[in-house]
């Protein structure tokens, strides 16, 4: 796995197992692998924005990598791969049938279980369980998504110090579908339950853990941004924010919810909704309904605030 790095436009496959029992493992992604560091993340971004990562693949065939250990809380790009960036002709960059279980992963921005920011590279069928921690750009499997995720989950915790902050991706433009999150969420503005900040699509996810916040706290998407689509979808989880908090998503511009449904309970103190917090500029709710209790000081609503 470590060798990764030293061919990233290489197809590789996992064959079995990996914890620490692995010959090697303590050393390389252990608590006191590189002085505490645990493991080094494959790929990086050379000034100004060079970023170089796994341009080819990865297929775990189903197997996991057990108690991946990372502590670089003033790094950022961190995740068992740091960069995924599709290939030339977008032929690479996937990572797929992988599955982390036990993580700790501590970073500054751009932090994932699995992957630090997909750049038009393919996650699928791929799972991570277990804590993630950093300061924007958080979420338990992907930080910052450009390119797919679908058909993965993730249960792992999550805490954002300050915003974009999601169960599963931090900040998505591209495509996350066949999804779902079922760890707690913790965040400032922009915290989801499956998703920080949406500027694509999410279709047919759903997540089910607690989230809280302060601005723009969703029970799946703390913001749904310009011209993004939120479809088949829905949440259970508790929500509870300040301002703009939804049982669903928590602010919506330009945007649109379809086809989905909210189900937990939602408390605020101003533009609370047991669907969507706040809904504005062009922005529109179709097909969709909330079951949760909804709580709030002012502009409260049970479908929209």
């Amino acid at each position: 796995m470590d060798a990764i790095r030293d061919n990233l436009g290489g197809h590789h496959t996992l064959m079995n197992d990996l914890d620490s029992t692995t010959a090697g493992y303590t050393e390389l992604a252990g608590p006191t692998a590189n002085g505490g560091k645990g493991w080094q993340p494959i790929g990086t971004c050379l000034p100004p924005s060079d970023f170089r990562g796994l341009t080819g693949a990865l297929d775990g065939q189903g197997y996991e990598i057990r108690d991946l250990f990372i502590n670089r809380s003033d790094e950022d790009l961190v995740g068992l791969f740091g960069v995924v960036i599709a290939g030339a002709f977008h032929v690479g960059g996937v990572v797929k049938e992988t599955g982390l279980v036990n993580v700790t992963v501590i970073g500054n921005s751009l932090v994932g279980g699995l992957v630090g920011i997909n750049l038009a590279g393919t996650v699928s069928n791929s799972h991570s369980t277990g804590n993630v921690t950093g300061k924007r750009s958080v979420g338990g499997l992907v930080g910052e998504n450009h390119g797919t995720v679908s058909n993965s989950y993730s249960t792992s915790g999550v805490a954002g110090h300050e915003d974009v902050v999601g169960g599963l991706v931090g900040y998505s433009a591209g495509t996350v579908s066949d999804c779902y999150s079922t760890g707690s969420v913790t965040g400032d503005k922009g915290v989801g339950g499956l998703e920080g900040w949406n500027y694509g699509t999410v279709s047919e996810s759903y997540s089910s853990g607690s989230v809280t916040g302060n601005v723009s706290v969703g029970g799946l998407v703390g913001e749904n941004l310009l011209k993004a689509t939120v479809s088949s979808s829905y949440s259970s989880g508790n929500v509870s924010g300040n301002e703009d908090v939804g049982g669903l998503v928590g602010t919506s511009i330009m945007a649109s919810v379809s086809n989905s449904y909210s189900t937990g309970s939602v408390i605020g103190n101003s533009t609370v909704g047991g669907l969507v917090g706040e809904n504005k500029f062009d922005g529109t709710v179709s097909n969709s309904y909330s079951t949760g209790s909804v709580t709030g000081n002012s502009t409260v609503g049970a479908l929209v605030g």
